[in-house]
């Protein structure tokens, strides 16, 4: 049957292995921005993706602000010569040496951390000013993720104006992930969404009405995107979109974007007459959820899932099947970004061919500094 992931060489292919179309990553892109009004909106997460030729897909459309996880995924973008990298974290012990060498390193770009603890950024400031250099940081909001940031109320608005204070940090903004507003009801996610939001706002008046420039706000993931892209004067940063994934397409319906990654896998052995056994191990997909939804296989919808270890996956099937040792199955993750960072490389198909490969350079902890 031809369908859109067939791979007429897929004989060149050595299995497990991740495939990324190129073509599908484009038209998600297409998609991502006519979603918004104004692509100066956008700030997508590279830690989906981990690839410079993403990145540079990205900036040939006109996007030039990116989020990032890791001083890892910041270099990459700087090697691309990306503008404006924002470090989603909050840099402390060698991290902070490790991100003001990026800053010294590459001085064409733009970049920032976040902040959210005042000890966290004295130190910071103090590194800094000995290396005579100034980071601008975002000061990192808790809005109901509850696993970094502070409460959008006075304590932020405290650090706000003590960061301003501080030699060698400028605070410029407001961070707000709200990875915990995920339901499959749009109508649900979307008012739980504005809620949340409400005491951002407050807080971007209160630091305006002390006499600071307006802070840029830089807010949520994929599950909100369609939200918070109708809101006025916020950037967006959803990731995933890049390559879409199976969970994604199975809870956020409302959003159209093309699966255009995928793990390819073989049969290596037949070892009952209802069992297969594929060589997609935890090594090869990301396997943080249950059994049932770690890989979900386009050409073999109907096999379950009944055993995983680092190297292998057991599938039932029934009996009298026709499958054969050396078949390729094409699974589509559940969970894309995780199972990104298990491979060193990707192999590119175009026209249904395979025509060479793309790096994950930034799975790496390290790159350079």
């Amino acid at each position: 049957m031809n369908t859109w992931y067939n791979i007429k060489n897929i004989g060149e292919a050595d299995s497990p292995a991740l495939v990324i179309y190129p073509a599908r990553v484009k038209k998600n892109i297409r998609l991502l921005k006519g979603m918004i009004d104004d692509v100066q909106r956008l700030r997508p997460h590279v830690k989906t993706h981990k690839s410079k030729e993403v990145c540079l897909l990205l900036m040939e459309t006109g996007i030039s602000k990116f989020k990032c996880a890791t001083v890892a995924e910041a270099e990459m973008l700087a090697q691309v010569h990306a503008q404006d990298v924002l470090l989603a974290y909050q840099p402390v012990g060698p991290k902070v040496q490790r991100f003001i060498s990026l800053i010294k390193s590459y001085p064409s770009t733009k970049f920032s951390c976040l902040i959210d603890d005042f000890a966290a950024a004295q130190f910071l400031s103090a590194q800094a000013i000995e290396n005579n250099v100034e980071i601008s940081v975002f000061i990192d909001l808790n809005i109901g993720m509850n696993r970094t940031g502070i409460n959008p109320g006075t304590k932020a608005l405290e650090l706000y104006k003590r960061c301003s204070l501080s030699e060698g940090i400028m605070p410029i903004g407001l961070h707000v992930y709200d990875g915990h507003i995920n339901d499959v009801d749009f109508t649900v996610r979307r008012e739980r969404c504005d809620e949340d939001f409400i005491p951002v706002n407050f807080l971007k008046n209160a630091i305006i009405k002390e006499g600071f420039a307006a802070p840029i706000i830089v807010v949520g993931g994929s599950p909100t995107f369609p939200i918070h892209a109708k809101r006025k004067g916020v950037e967006c940063s959803p990731g995933t979109f890049i390559f879409w994934d199976a969970g994604y397409r199975q809870t956020l319906i409302e959003q159209f974007f093309f699966p255009a990654a995928l793990v390819i896998t073989r049969i290596i052995s037949l070892p009952t007459e209802t069992t297969l056994c594929l060589d997609l191990g935890h090594k090869s997909i990301a396997a943080e959820n249950e059994l049932g939804k770690r890989v979900h296989f386009l050409n073999a919808p109907e096999l379950k899932p009944i055993g995983q270890s680092e190297e292998h996956l057991i599938m039932q099937t029934d009996i009298g099947h026709d499958y054969k040792v050396g078949d390729v199955l094409y699974g589509l993750p559940f969970h894309i970004c995780p199972t990104c960072a298990l491979y060193e490389r990707a192999l590119i198909v175009e026209d249904e061919m395979i025509n060479g490969e793309w790096k994950i350079v930034a799975r790496d902890r390290k790159i350079n500094v």
